[in-house]
């Protein structure tokens, strides 16, 4: 797992959608919200739309490097095999845990994650569920400097105690596209992530999820740094078109798309239909994802 994480053409599937995000996954995915009574039942519909995704022929570490889950995910089976193990085993596909528990409120124009006063006991179950690595959020609405050198010092603090368990933390502090002063907020965030990576203790390593900087190649001086074993490129709302144009222009950045990945799957379409189009999708990231 870790010789493909660090060194294989693909991307990451982000599957990992929580309870915050699932009913806007299943509209998407054409299940209106009157569709389940209980978050149980949504729950159900959620993992069901993600094992046909990862049943499909398309769906393979082929193309496909890794794919990151949510816990429910992770507790429950494809086929009677455990979703990991499945993954990796009948797939090819290095299985990620999304770990974080949400977002605290806004405060120095960032959101920090919510205390997370189970990880301990989460981490030890995935190591024996068979996750390799971990992935957790903060995102930044602002260029502010004290905003930014929180959510980064709190990614690397909780990224220690992941690898303390012998997993691969992905740190991911996402800045919102939106924001008028987004490239501002990058040339921040790349200083404080720097400064965390050059205190990182000799031998430890980390993955880094960012948004597609508004500058090409931003990131080069991570991509290229030797405590980082990848860097990866989420698709912030961006379009899988737009998403991929930004990625080609980024060197060495490979995705780990969610909404970008999924976009124009349907439950109402047959396993044909929806299988082709889950291949062009992986198809087209995954030549952005290699492009040079």
């Amino acid at each position: 797992m870790a010789e493909q994480a660090a060194n294989k053409d693909g991307f990451i599937a982000a599957l990992d959608q929580s309870g915050g995000s699932t009913p806007k996954a299943l509209k998407l995915y054409g299940i209106e919200e009157g569709a389940w009574s209980n978050e149980a039942e949504m729950f159900d519909l959620i993992h069901q739309m993600r094992a046909r995704i990862i049943k499909s022929p398309a769906f393979t570490g082929d193309k496909v490097m890794g794919a990151i889950l949510f816990e429910q995910t992770m507790d429950r089976d494809i086929d009677g095999t455990a979703t990991a193990e499945y993954l990796w085993k009948q797939r090819g596909v290095v299985p990620f845990l999304k770990v974080d528990k949400g977002l605290a409120d806004a405060q120095d124009g960032v959101k920090l994650m919510k205390p997370m006063p189970e990880l301990d006991a989460l981490l030890d179950r995935a190591v024996t569920k068979g996750i390799y690595g971990t992935k957790m959020r903060s995102v930044i609405d602002a260029a502010n400097q004290k905003g930014i050198e929180a959510v980064v010092a709190q990614q690397f603090e909780v990224g220690k105690e992941i690898l303390a368990k012998g997993l691969m933390p992905i740190i991911e502090p996402e800045v919102t596209i939106s924001i008028a002063d987004k490239a501002e907020a990058e040339e921040i965030m790349l200083a404080e992530i720097l400064k965390q990576l050059d205190a990182l203790p000799e031998g430890q390593k980390v993955m880094l999820k960012l948004t597609l900087p508004t500058k090409a190649n931003l990131f080069k001086p991570l991509v290229d740094h030797p405590r980082v074993v990848r860097v990866v490129a989420l698709s912030g709302g961006y379009t899988r078109d737009e998403a991929n144009a930004k990625l080609r222009e980024n060197d060495g950045v490979i995705a780990s798309f969610s909404r970008a990945l999924t976009e124009g799957l349907s439950a109402q379409q047959t396993e044909e239909e929806f299988d082709a189009l889950l291949a062009s999708s992986i198809d087209s990231i995954f030549e952005a994802s290699r492009a040079r």
